[in-house]
């Protein structure tokens, strides 16, 4: 294997983990609601991205990005879309995890991929193999089992991965750079983000001019803590093969698992192991059946 692969897939390994556990980080900001962590996230990684982009003398480019994006209103406002479903998925895991379901949010990134097959079923008309069509009915069989163990729908896995599968989906005929791209979504979402601080200020819920150091500087960093495993992955997979990102975009969920069972004492009954079980099956015949379609490609 080159030298550039290896490096490569090291550094999206290193954007997966750290996803993996960002569990633990949203748990320290869990005193102040995730409506206003949302609002942070958004303001603070507007404003880390911008300035990665001017340090990286990428403004003129950033400028030209947005025209371009306009000439191609369809493109222009796909992007609009996708940066309200990120922003979504981003308010779902964030309460989720205070809520103490990081397990259900683990659920939702394991699904995910394959619901990101199905919108290619449905939308460009993709065929799927044998084993792929097994592995999306094995992992069903896993979600039914946790829906009946439940009494109730895991509506935060279905929220997740659904608003993640789409986004994707639509970023994926965008051919816009991850950095750039990040900054033009979150543009989109900051003024319903400021609008909505101002009015958290307003009602005195606002918490950041009213705690202390550590909680100001966590909600500051959320822009940092999204923005940086982004950057990561987006130089990562340039170098690596892309099948191998099969196995490597597992690393968060498996991470995310361990934390909320481990760390934060979730519940991980007989049950959930039993669906899980499915849904990991799944994903392991998924992933090898991909693996050898890439190959057979080749």
């Amino acid at each position: 294997m080159q030298k550039e692969e290896k490096q490569g897939i090291i550094i999206v390994a290193v954007a997966y983990i750290f996803w993996g556990f960002m569990p633990i980080y949203w748990k320290l900001l869990e005193h102040v609601s995730s409506d206003e962590i949302l609002v942070s996230r958004v303001i603070w990684s507007f404003i880390f991205t911008l300035l990665l982009v001017v340090l990286g003398r990428n403004y003129k480019v950033l400028i030209s990005d947005l025209k371009e994006l306009w000439k191609n209103k369809k493109a222009f406002w796909s992007l609009v879309v996708a940066s309200y479903l990120v922003t979504g998925n981003w308010f779902t895991y964030i309460y989720a995890v205070n809520a103490g379901y990081i397990v259900q949010s683990s659920l939702g990134y394991y699904i995910n991929p394959l619901i990101s097959v199905l919108l290619g079923i449905i939308f460009l008309k993709e065929k799927m193999s044998r084993a792929q069509q097994l592995s999306v009915l094995i992992a069903a069989t896993g979600v039914a089992i946790l829906t009946i163990s439940y009494g109730v729908i895991p509506w935060i896995s279905f929220i997740l991965a659904f608003t993640f599968a789409i986004y994707g989906f639509i970023k994926k005929s965008l051919t816009i750079d991850a950095l750039r791209g990040l900054t033009i979504e979150t543009m989109f979402v900051l003024p319903v983000a400021l609008f909505y601080f101002g009015y958290l200020l307003m009602t005195d819920r606002a918490v950041f001019f009213q705690t202390n150091s550590v909680t100001v500087i966590l909600l500051i960093l959320t822009g940092v803590a999204t923005a940086v495993p982004l950057v990561l992955f987006a130089k990562g997979t340039k170098t690596m093969p892309l099948y191998m990102s099969g196995f490597i975009q597992y690393f968060a969920p498996t991470i995310m698992l361990l934390v909320g069972v481990f760390v934060y004492n979730e519940k991980f009954s007989k049950i959930e192991f039993l669906s899980f079980s499915f849904i990991w099956a799944a994903l392991i015949l998924f992933t090898v059946s991909k693996i050898v379609e890439v190959r057979k490609n080749r």
